[in-house]
């Protein structure tokens, strides 16, 4: 195991391009052994797409939590590495994220993701605005607080169809193209 985390090291300190048209910064909550206790914790994911189209995962971090502080120290491990400028970054709505990265990258546009908005506008704040509070506002949409898998709405909470967990990465990047 020794040799692997050799290379895993290397890995995470590998230089990166100088420029990215286009990253994803998002964390996926997970659930890890760690000293024999089952404890909830986020990977880190930035997801760069190069100027060729190709798309490469610049790092992984594993953390108790995400917040801005933690991104900034993203973002400032990523500037070590090389990357000198990001043109769009699309990242949730965490507060003070879009501010950790211009702090890095003060030419970079900031796209949010709609993924995340359209969970939380799918919630029903209390009970006495006609749901149960924590449950989706339409009961067509509640597909998209289920796991593993999404879906995307249309406009009349039909289901348009099925996107694997997995792929979010790919639709977003191609919608871009």
């Amino acid at each position: 195991t020794d040799a692997v985390l050799d290379e895993i090291a290397a890995w995470q300190v590998r230089p990166l391009e100088p420029v990215y048209p286009l990253v994803f910064f998002n964390a996926l909550r997970v659930k890890i052994r760690d000293e024999g206790l089952v404890r909830n914790k986020a990977v880190h994911i930035a997801l760069g797409v190069r100027a060729d189209g190709a798309k490469e995962i610049l790092g992984l971090w594993l953390e108790q939590n995400e917040g801005a502080k933690f991104w900034l120290r993203v973002m400032n491990e990523l500037h070590n590495r090389g990357v000198e400028d990001v043109l769009i970054a699309v990242v949730d709505g965490l507060k003070g994220f879009p501010e950790a990265i211009l702090a890095v990258f003060p030419d970079a546009t900031i796209q949010t993701c709609i993924v995340g908005s359209l969970k939380k506008s799918m919630l029903i704040g209390s009970a006495g605005q006609g749901g149960v509070k924590g449950r989706p506002a339409c009961s067509g949409c509640r597909h998209l607080l289920k796991r593993p898998k999404s879906r995307i709405c249309s406009s009349n909470d039909q289901i348009a169809g099925q996107v694997p967990v997995a792929s979010r990465f790919r639709l977003m990047a191609a919608a871009v193209r």
